[in-house]
């Protein structure tokens, strides 16, 4: 007879239905795969009288938590239900109780991960949470097991869809930031309040939680450098597609000699660069290994189906390893020391747009400026402006420090010639 492995769902939203579609309709699958079969014994939920797109039993609904975390025969708590509390309460006593987790809460992980992680580790359960960073990618998997023989020295990829989504329509349609905003906000892409997407609050979560696990050391979210997109313009986008780039909001984590960064801030690509052809709401993430070299992992950040798959593909590595009894040996927590780059330590490359007197000696003036800060100049390009006596200098320049660009950011700034700074942005993938 086969054994019955029962799942406390703590959620029912558009990725806990996701959840309940795959285990009911794959069951067999399921079973072929783990040798149990799967069920859901209980859905928390906030009103069991609420209309749903699925059909759920109302005995299997309750609105109290005690009726999963009090269950000895729940063995594993899926949690899709979001928020930091009580959600964190909920995870660590299911832990505490010896039930495995699985979640997708990114924002939970991101902020106590660390916790949760050493709570299983010490109960001897598993916590998998996939689906909290790119939706349908198996990115995680990827770094803790398929890069686990090599050294990652750089993450940068588009982990958040709807920023990803707005600037796509300012590139291919030449919108401005708001109608591309409330387009999104039209499509269900945005929320009606977007600060923790357009702001790269979303981002920056997981970013910390892909640099954790790359980088086998614990990153805090507030070491994460934070630069979002509302500032970003359709001429920024057209005075870089000019110059052979495209804007992204990028997540970028790079560790060079045992020393590491993370930001997450609007970047200039190559458009030969794979990231560029990214579109849409869709994800990727790019990877550079010691040996592997450079890949990259695409497809769909979020959704209903996606995001579910991720979660019960975690679902059944879990029930795999009840089967061999190994549960809670998968987790390699975070045991390098950690060391942030001084801005004197961070190098890259930066665009910049300025808006100048319109006469002569000005754009030595300026060149000039950069020389004395030990910053060179790749491209240089000096366009009309709508006001009198006025021109817009855009620059790229070549690899410098950060302390060097905000050296001449400030200088610029002070300049007689200069009138407005309208945009400094990363240059990345020119290596």
């Amino acid at each position: 007879m086969e054994r019955t492995v029962n799942i406390g769902l703590m959620g029912l939203g558009t990725v806990g239905t996701g959840v309940v579609r795959l285990i009911e309709g794959h069951q067999e699958d399921l079973v072929h795969q783990t040798g149990v079969r799967i069920r859901i014994a209980r859905i928390l939920v906030r009103d069991p009288e609420k209309p749903r797109a699925i059909r759920v039993s109302r005995d299997l609904l309750t609105t109290d938590a005690r009726d999963i975390l009090d269950d000895p025969s729940i063995d594993v708590v899926v949690e899709v239900m979001g928020h930091i509390e009580p959600t964190r309460q909920y995870l660590l006593e299911a832990l505490r109780r010896g039930k495995h987790v699985v979640t997708a809460n990114k924002d939970l992980m991101a902020l106590h991960g660390g916790e949760i992680l050493s709570l299983a580790a010490e109960r001897g359960c598993d916590v998998f949470y996939e689906a909290s960073v790119a939706g349908g990618i198996p990115i995680l998997r990827a770094l803790v097991e398929g890069f686990s023989s090599d050294r990652i020295t750089k993450l940068m990829g588009i982990v958040n869809g709807t920023t990803n989504y707005i600037l796509t329509k300012m590139t291919r349609e030449g919108a401005d930031y708001a109608e591309a905003l409330q387009e999104a906000q039209k499509l269900g892409y945005a929320e009606a309040d977007p600060t923790s997407d357009v702001d790269g609050l979303d981002a920056a979560r997981k970013m910390a939680i892909l640099a954790t696990l790359g980088f086998r050391t614990e990153v805090q979210l507030d070491e994460v450098d934070v630069t979002g997109i509302r500032k970003v313009t359709a001429e920024d986008i057209a005075y870089a597609k000019k110059l052979g780039y495209e804007i992204k909001l990028l997540g970028i984590a790079a560790q060079e000699d045992g020393l590491i960064e993370v930001s997450v801030e609007p970047t200039l690509v190559p458009q030969r660069h794979p990231l560029a052809s990214v579109d849409g709401v869709m994800n990727a993430v790019y990877v550079y290994g010691e040996a592997v070299g450079e890949t990259m992992f695409y497809g769909p950040g979020a959704g209903e189906l996606p995001t579910a798959t991720a979660v019960v593909s975690d679902l059944v590595t879990v029930v795999k390893n009840m089967k061999l009894g190994v549960n809670g040996r998968g987790m390699v927590a975070p045991y390098r020391p950690k060391a942030l780059k001084t801005p004197e330590q961070m190098v890259a490359q930066y665009f910049l747009r300025l808006v100048v007197d319109d006469r002569t000696g000005v754009l030595a003036k300026i060149t000039q400026l950069f020389a004395d800060c030990d910053i060179s100049l790749s491209q240089v390009l000096q366009e009309p402006f709508k006001g009198a006596g006025q021109a817009e200098i855009i620059l790229v320049t070549h690899h410098a420090t950060k302390k060097s660009k905000d050296e001449a950011l400030a200088r610029l700034a002070a300049l007689d010639v200069v009138r407005e700074i309208k945009s400094c942005y990363r240059v990345e993938g020119e290596d």
